[in-house]
């Protein structure tokens, strides 16, 4: 029964997340929860609309996420389960179950938010490209919402690097919104996964995006703002961000650019402004052992032997580098790259165990990774 009494409690729209906690503390399981009277459901907090829709719960919906269900891929996890995601699990309006499409696993990796206007410059797009890009060679997952704009050019540039992508819905898992993203949602499935709170079929709705944003940010580290106007939605997940604890970045912009207005009010507010993707990798430097830890033992993230194969860009610095400590300056004059290109392969083969930074900016290739 477990999953139907699942399904009856996230599935109560007018009972949230903290009061399906406080059920689980009060009566030990959700099974019991559900099978509560209404005296006691009331004592626990539960609205007389909630008490309704636990105790006449909706069959029809009910049956429909069972069908989807019985799809390859297709999930169901609930507020206790162990793959639910960690960092989404400590916020405070924290949904009580997720639909996933894809690989769940993925939902426990280090993930990053980029987001923006759907109405995004062409500069803006590739800006996400860049930034995506980078953090996702890096090893981060790139959360972001399906929309136009930043989100899907955030998605696309993380499946190009060969990265993991997580896209949250404000939608039921088995709607597309919008439909020319039908072919992107595809890949991300392959590659990552979908999440949403809202059940299959379920459509858009004005409201259910907003509501979205707080999965977005609550799965992640900190929070990218590309380009946002002052009425974005891409503000709301900021927001969020901020009151979960997590870090928010904004890229700044002209100030003749509406776009920009958002980023540049964030950053007046006290959001990290940021030009690199590795302007955000310092801010969370303190977590790359976490991170190199976590993609060793997540076989989401693991890669496979054709994927390991030398890369020929990384082993010419390699080579650029000798076996004599050699800084980042040097290296850029040597190799001809931007410093932008070597610092991010040196952030890389850093995470990789081939090479460690030494004092005054300059880097050595360890010993392990010497000729035998």
């Amino acid at each position: 029964m477990s999953d139907n009494a699942w399904l009856t409690l996230g599935l109560a729209t007018r009972v949230t997340g903290t009061i399906v906690t406080a059920l689980l503390e009060r009566f030990g399981s959700v099974e019991r929860a559900v099978k509560a009277s209404r005296n006691e459901l009331h004592a626990a907090g539960v609205t007389d609309a909630g008490i309704r829709d636990i105790h006449v719960p909706d069959m029809a919906q009910q049956t429909r996420c069972a069908d989807w269900l019985e799809a390859p891929d297709c999930h169901l996890v609930t507020w206790i389960d162990s793959r639910y995601p960690p960092l989404l699990r400590e916020i405070s309006d924290a949904p009580p179950l997720l639909f996933v499409n894809g690989n769940v696993d993925v939902l426990s990796l280090p993930q990053l938010a980029i987001v923006g206007s759907r109405n995004a410059t062409p500069g803006g797009r590739e800006t996400a490209r860049r930034f995506a890009g980078h953090l996702a060679q890096f090893g981060f997952c790139i959360t972001s919402g399906l929309a136009q704009g930043i989100d899907a050019a955030a998605h696309r540039a993380a499946l190009a690097a060969g990265g993991r992508t997580v896209a949250v819905l404000g939608t039921g898992p088995d709607i597309v919104y919008p439909r020319e993203h039908a072919q992107l949602a595809a890949d991300i499935v392959a590659a990552g996964a979908q999440v949403s709170e809202f059940a299959p079929g379920r459509p858009g709705h004005p409201s259910q995006f907003p509501r979205r944003n707080r999965i977005i940010s609550g799965l992640s580290l900190g929070t990218l703002v590309v380009e946002a106007g002052l009425r974005s939605g891409a503000l709301i997940t900021a927001r969020n961000a901020a009151e979960q604890g997590r870090e928010v970045f904004a890229i700044p912009g002209s100030i003749h650019n509406p776009v920009a207005r958002g980023c540049h009010r964030l950053i007046r507010s006290g959001a990290k402004l940021v030009e690199t993707g590795d302007d955000m990798i310092e801010e969370l430097g303190g977590m790359m052992a976490g991170l190199a830890a976590t993609i060793e033992q997540n076989p989401a993230h693991r890669l496979s032997p054709a994927e390991q194969k030398p890369d020929p860009e990384y082993e010419r610095l390699l080579a650029l580098m000798g076996w004599d400590p050699v800084a980042i300056d040097t290296l850029i004059m040597r190799s001809g790259l931007t410093t932008e290109e070597v610092s991010s392969m040196l952030l890389i083969l850093e995470l990789e165990g081939r090479v460690e930074p030494l004092s005054g900016g300059c880097y050595v290739q360890r010993e392990e990774g010497r000729p035998k």
